[in-house]
């Protein structure tokens, strides 16, 4: 008998015929033209998994070696110890979590998790001790209140219909809590970010130094080439 699809209806009739005793096995076949063997299989099926069809999982090809357990154990390797050669991975992923993998995968799945070699860069900067103390040594000669922190954060709306509606907001976050706030719409770009440093932040050490005489000015207000 040529190899033809048997619907799931079809499948089902012969079960329910063979199961309930209404025909004999020989004339369920013929009936239904199916062969012994098809038969037989789709009865084990039944019996097996309560179905007369197999039911796919939905995932094809070759399944994947990293799970999400293998990439959270990278990014803490990586969170620890930001200047692991590819190699070294390869080994620790072999020797911990019994993973055989090539080191071009673990790149692969280091950019699939946004772990770029920027990241890694800045992440080794920061674990730098050297550069850790110069810093804290540096930061030791201000008080808490002249120091302040620029951030900036955008929200962008635009559609396909609408052209318009990206917003970027600039911040000054100091002991106070957030000062010189503002909003724009539009990117922020270098001129508007000068602007707003000469107008906003300047003038708010230059209002905060008329209300305190003795208070030094601020270290980013001394660097800046904005104040005349």
């Amino acid at each position: 008998m040529p190899y033809r699809q048997i619907s799931r209806d079809v499948k089902l009739a012969a079960i329910r015929l063979h199961e309930q005793a209404l025909l004999p096995l020989p004339d369920i076949l013929d009936c239904l033209r199916i062969s012994r063997a098809t038969f037989y299989r789709i009865l084990q099926l039944w019996r097996t998994t309560g179905d007369v069809v197999r039911h796919s999982s939905g995932i094809q090809g070759r399944p994947q070696s990293m799970n999400l357990d293998n990439i959270d154990y990278l990014k803490h390797l990586i969170s620890h110890h930001a200047d692991w050669f590819l190699d070294e991975l390869q080994y620790l992923l072999a020797t911990n979590r019994f993973i055989s993998v090539h080191f071009t995968t673990i790149h692969r799945e280091l950019g699939r998790a946004q772990v770029s070699t920027k990241k890694l860069r800045k992440i080794a900067i920061k674990r730098n001790v050297n550069l850790r103390a110069d810093f804290i040594r540096r930061m030791a000669q201000y008080r808490p209140e002249q120091l302040g922190f620029l951030d900036e954060v955008s929200k962008d709306e635009r559609t396909s219909a609408r052209r318009y509606g990206r917003f970027s907001a600039e911040g000054l976050l100091t002991i106070d809590g957030m000062v010189s706030t503002t909003v724009i719409e539009g990117p922020m770009t270098r001129l508007r970010f000068l602007k707003y440093l000469e107008h906003s932040v300047v003038s708010y050490n230059r209002y905060l130094v008329h209300l305190a005489a003795f208070m030094r000015p601020f270290p980013w207000i001394s660097q800046c080439s904005c104040d005349g």
